[in-house]
C-alpha cells in the first residue's frame, strides 16, 4: 500500500515539477532545445525538444534501477511515479494535444477540450518570454468556460 501511495504522491508532485522545469529551465538557459517546439515552421518528425525525453528519462531509470537492486525499494517506485507521469505526457501532450501521431483527433470531453486550449494558449508565445500554462495536467478554470453552458 505504501509502494502505491509513493508512485501517486509522485506522480501528482510531477506536475509542479513540470511547471517549474518547463518555465525555469526549458523557457530559461535550455531555451535553445525548446525553442523550436514553439517554432510553427518546424516540419520535421523531430525536434530538439525531444531531446528533454532522455534528460527526463535517465533518472528515472536510474532511480528504478537502484531501487530494483536494493529489494525494489523506494527509489523504485519514484522512479515508477515518475515513468508513469512521462508516459501520460507523451500520450497527451505528443498524441492528443499535437497530433504527432494521428489518433484521438475528436473529443468532446471538457477537461480534454480546455487541456488542448490550455496548451495552445501557452504555444501562442513563440519567444521564452511572456508564457503561461507551463503545466501539463492541471488546467486553470478560465478555460472550461467556454465549455459548460450556463443552465
Amino acid at each position: 500500500m505504501i509502494n502505491l501511495f509513493i508512485v501517486l504522491t509522485v506522480f501528482i508532485l510531477m506536475e509542479a515539477a513540470t511547471w517549474v522545469i518547463h518555465k525555469y529551465i526549458m523557457h530559461g538557459f535550455l531555451w535553445y532545445l525548446h525553442k523550436d517546439h514553439h517554432d510553427h515552421s518546424n516540419k520535421g518528425e523531430l525536434e530538439k525538444n525531444d531531446y528533454f525525453f532522455v534528460i527526463f528519462a535517465i533518472p528515472t531509470i536510474a532511480l528504478m534501477y537502484f531501487g530494483s537492486l536494493n529489494n525494489f525499494n523506494y527509489l523504485f517506485y519514484i522512479g515508477l511515479g515518475i515513468m508513469l507521469y512521462g508516459m501520460a505526457y507523451f500520450f497527451v501532450h505528443d498524441i492528443f494535444i499535437h497530433q504527432r501521431i494521428k489518433y484521438f483527433t475528436h473529443t468532446k470531453n471538457p477537461y480534454f477540450l480546455a487541456l488542448r486550449r490550455a496548451h495552445k494558449q501557452h504555444h501562442k508565445y513563440i519567444s521564452k518570454e511572456d508564457g503561461e500554462c507551463f503545466g501539463f495536467l492541471y488546467v486553470p478554470m478560465r478555460f472550461f468556460k467556454m465549455y459548460f453552458k450556463k443552465q
